[in-house]
């Protein structure tokens, strides 16, 4: 190989540029028109554009991808994560037209990307796991049979999916249909598949990981473990390596049944192995993702291992540059930087970014794609960046990633540093024994903390804020519009820039129903004309690849003023309440 064109966009097409430049290796960058002026177009030997601004018209087009990386000169194509990197119909098409497919073959996406068939691998070696379905449901009306027999709760998952999506939790079986349509809907979304499966739920369980290597010379070598099990609706937030609080019998388990999976497929390239453990120590084999993932630089800060440069050797033929599992070295954390409100129920909040600082010292690595003056788009991921903190301890660690995270600095779009600020001192996750699970942020964390007291700055219609020093100190001060006294002089930090219009103030102006940030509407529950309560679920949108469901603001008759399909403003007008 000796130029790779990458398939992707933001932070993770940055981290493949710089695995390229040191391997020796020509880069050539893809954009969106909203990405032009992004940080992986800087970096790149080339950029070459999508023109388009839709996912579908730009990463998502398959054969954009390869006319570019023809008409470039390059002789291989890096598929990143997301996107088209899980589909063995690109990876064919990759390799039909003379290019080398960094990734698995598209035999072991197909095998593998198939959750019933992954699931009867997984079996035939052994691996552990709950009860399912043996093929999709057709009806909600059987997955209401499954749970009828096996218990509740369940899970219904997309078949074809992966990274959370189509993937809803049922808990009672009058919610079973209504998960069961959301599953299909989503999954006919986000993967153009809406087969779903279902299987049994381990209530409160912890989401652990295994990273697995496999070369063409029949080595499979496991890296080690990881833990993701603070998740948002499905969506990682914070991931670490090792995975915490194992003991040596269900360590060995995972690495053993994660490497047998990948023998068995045969597999050539990057996998993740997924598993889910219960309170009662009960592991179950949830998917394999066929794929460089987000939480890769945890496993690469703990084992030395470049992961992104495995993936370039296999590509090229190479034997793996490791040839057993090394012990880890100390213990690495990472926070998903996203453009979220946790303040607002982790809304997306696509804007200019009009400052972006983030930490450094000693253990600190920070993988981004924006800078300060990006416009953060909400046709996209909601992911700006990924800060990993290392040190010697789990206790280390986390000391030393409260003090990044303190340093951060990012201003002009809401964000989650203040949730991860919060976890980290939070003793169910900073404790001995960890007893956050994949569904503690939204019940237990929601209950204990205030999401008002999530805000990085509260922002108030008519209210100003401002900063004073006493005693060495500096505090914010918050007082009514135009009230500043005179005879007090506050000075603005030098460069502020201005505070955005709050999303909250936009949609008080507004009468009737409106949209709660940017994004897609994607299909209304409520029809046209209908008398609605206060609370009903009405419409669902769509904004950084996440679904939101927007409840109706009092009673009255729905009136649509936007069609499925329309993109809309925070703040702009989705139906009126006669």
């Amino acid at each position: 190989m000796k130029k790779v064109l990458i398939a992707n966009r933001g932070e993770i097409a940055v981290r493949i540029i710089r695995a390229c430049a040191d391997r020796g290796l020509a880069t050539v960058a893809v954009y969106a028109d909203s990405d032009a002026d992004a940080v992986h177009v800087r970096l790149a030997d080339e950029a070459r554009g999508l023109n388009g601004d839709s996912p579908a018209a730009t990463y998502l087009d398959a054969e954009k991808l390869i006319a570019l990386a023809v008409t470039s000169g390059a002789d291989a194509v890096h598929p990143g994560y997301g996107f088209l990197s899980e589909s063995a119909a690109f990876a064919r098409r990759v390799i039909d037209a003379g290019l080398t497919w960094i990734g698995p073959s598209p035999e072991a996406i197909d095998l593998l990307g198939d959750k019933i068939a992954a699931r009867q691998l997984a079996a035939s070696v052994g691996a552990p796991l709950v009860a399912g379905t043996p093929d999709p449901v057709a009806t909600a009306a059987e997955a209401v049979a499954f749970a009828e027999e096996h218990g509740l709760p369940i899970v219904i998952k997309a078949a074809f999916g992966g990274g959370g999506r189509g993937m809803r939790v049922a808990r009672s079986l009058d919610e079973v249909a209504e998960q069961f349509d959301a599953a299909v809907r989503e999954a006919v979304t986000a993967f153009g598949r809406g087969e779903c499966f279902v299987e049994q739920f381990l209530d409160a369980p912890r989401h652990v990981e295994v990273q697995v290597l496999s070369d063409s010379h029949g080595n499979v070598v496991v890296l080690g473990t990881r833990d993701c099990s603070l998740q948002r609706r499905n969506q990682k937030l914070v991931e670490e390596a090792p995975a915490p609080f194992l003991t040596d019998e269900q360590r060995d388990r995972l690495h053993g049944s994660a490497a047998a999976i990948c023998a068995a497929a045969h597999y050539r390239g990057v996998a993740t192995v997924e598993y889910l453990l219960s309170v009662d120590g009960t592991i179950s084999f949830l998917e394999v993702n066929t794929r460089l993932q987000v939480e890769h630089p945890v496993t690469e800060e703990t084992t030395g291992v470049d992961i992104v440069a495995e993936q370039l050797r296999i590509a090229e033929g190479l034997p793996l540059s490791v040839q057993a599992t090394p012990d880890p070295t100390g213990h690495s954390i990472e926070f998903r930087i996203n453009a979220e409100d946790a303040a607002r129920g982790f809304l997306p909040t696509p804007g200019l970014l009009t400052r972006f600082e983030p930490p450094t010292g000693p253990g600190v690595r920070v993988d981004s794609g924006v800078q300060t003056g990006t416009l953060v788009s909400g046709r996209f991921d909601s992911m700006m960046a990924k800060l990993i903190v290392t040190g010697p301890t789990r206790e280390i660690a986390i000391r030393r990633a409260r003090r990044a995270l303190d340093e951060f600095v990012l201003d002009g779009v809401a964000s989650v540093l203040p949730f991860h600020r919060a976890v980290l001192r939070d003793d169910d996750f900073t404790g001995e024994g960890l007893k956050v699970h994949t569904q503690w942020i939204e019940t237990v964390f929601a209950e204990r903390i205030p999401a008002d007291t999530l805000r990085a700055e509260p922002v108030e219609p008519g209210v100003t804020s401002s900063w004073i020093e006493i005693d060495g100190r500096r505090h914010t001060l918050r007082m009514p519009a135009g009230s500043t006294p005179a005879a007090l002089p506050i000075a603005a930090p030098a460069g502020a820039a201005p505070a955005p219009e709050s999303t909250d103030a936009a949609v008080a102006s507004v009468a009737g129903l409106v949209a709660p940030m940017a994004g897609t509407l994607i299909t209304w529950l409520i029809g046209d004309g209908t008398e609605v309560a206060e609370g009903d679920p009405v419409v669902v949108m769509e904004a950084m690849k996440m679904e939101t469901t927007i409840v109706a603001t009092g009673p009255g008759t729905l009136r649509h003023r936007s069609a499925p399909g329309d993109f809309l403003a925070a703040g702009e007008q989705l139906a009126t309440l006669d």
